[in-house]
């Protein structure tokens, strides 16, 4: 028992070298150091925009050392209890070393999935929008069911989520959604969700009890940050206000507080009523309006680099993506990696880490290639 996990340790020791490297470790102590030093500069402060994204820049290096410095002293743990573990023959410390292993290779894993985030904004807040398409009622339905799996995803992984904008559906469910997941690498782990989803199952509002499909899109963008250069001309803008709809008490029902921006030159629209303050949802509504513009000249690069290549793949994000089967069987199946499960209500509560983990992996095997 004792010599299998040493193997097994062996192993995430290696990949765990093998991750240092890929991280640089080794240059980030006097990486910080420097911007230490030039944070403790006279006038650091005068420039708040740039000395904001320094300190920004000098926190996320300080949180990946501790997180690789805590990898190891993982691993070294669990060395000392093996050795321990071994020389007394003690098999209730050769359960606790497996358990423990198990952990650290979870969390490897984790770590080791990040390192694919090399996109220019994966380390971003992300932006979900979700709509209910082909299917009525039963469409919308589906929707708030993704709604529900998005937000218990992003609290497993202790990420905040804000609802920015819904719109109910006429009997049940969600017409459409937007969502803010606020966390570091946020946008670079669900851009893996954009597309069209495809659910299967006997409709509850079917009083016949026969079986349906139903489509949702759901699009992910990164939040912009203050220094991402979007040009918005106010002459383009169509700014109309209205009352809240839904939830929120009398507030809602006696102030023109929601705002809908339309975006003349290409059509974008955009609305917010989450906020109690118009001046609050025209400011997030901006936002969701550059995280748009910006999307749209990504998706014209992401075309002129697949036509350099000579790609006929469809990058458009109305694709079809996943399909999720409630009858005549159980199954969740990616049609982009041909990862598939039959845990369905697993993959309801949140767990979609292996759908998202191999997206990841095959857009990282097609840039190299």
């Amino acid at each position: 028992m004792y010599s299998d996990l040493a193997r097994e340790l062996a192993a995430l020791q290696k990949r765990l070298e093998e991750l240092r490297v890929s991280l640089d470790i080794a240059s980030l102590p006097e990486k910080i150091a420097q911007m230490e030093q030039v944070m403790l500069a006279p006038g650091f402060w005068d420039d708040m925009e740039k000395a904001q994204e320094l300190t920004r820049q000098q926190a996320a290096l300080q949180e990946e050392l501790a997180e690789f410095q805590s990898l190891e002293n993982a691993a070294a743990d669990i060395a000392v209890l093996l050795e321990l573990g071994e020389e007394e023959q003690d098999e209730q410390l050769a359960r606790e070393a497996a358990a423990e292993l198990k952990k650290l290779a979870a969390r490897l894993e984790e770590k080791e999935l990040a390192v694919l985030l090399s996109g220019q904004y994966d380390r971003e807040n992300a932006i979900v929008t979700l709509h209910a398409g082909a299917g009525g009622t039963e469409a919308q339905d589906w929707v708030e069911m993704l709604l529900r799996m998005y937000t218990r995803w992003a609290e497993d992984h202790k990420y905040r989520v804000t609802l920015v904008d819904m719109l109910p559906g006429d009997e049940a469910g969600v017409k459409s959604a937007t969502i803010m997941v606020s966390g570091p690498n946020a946008y670079g782990y669900l851009k893996a969700e954009k597309g069209v989803h495809r659910l299967v199952r006997i409709s509850p509002f079917d009083a016949s009890g026969r079986r349906h499909t139903s489509f949702a899109s759901v699009d992910v963008m990164p939040e912009v940050q203050e220094d991402v250069d979007i040009e918005i001309n106010p002459e383009d803008l169509k700014i109309d206000t209205y009352r809240s709809g839904g939830a929120g008490g009398q507030h809602v029902n006696k102030t023109d507080s929601a705002v809908r921006i339309t975006h003349l030159p290409t059509g974008i629209v955009v609305q917010c009523q989450s906020e109690r303050s118009q001046i609050s949802n025209r400011n997030t509504a901006m936002k969701l309006l550059k995280a748009k513009l910006l999307d749209l000249e990504m998706q014209k690069k992401e075309a002129e680099l697949a036509a350099m290549r000579g790609e006929q793949r469809e990058i458009a994000w109305g694709s079809q993506i996943r399909s999720y089967v409630f009858h005549p069987y159980s199954l969740v199946k990616d049609h982009r990696t041909g990862v598939e499960t039959g845990n369905v209500q697993a993959v309801m509560d949140g767990e979609i880490d292996q759908f998202i983990a191999a997206y990841l992996r095959q857009q990282a095997r097609r840039a190299q290639g």
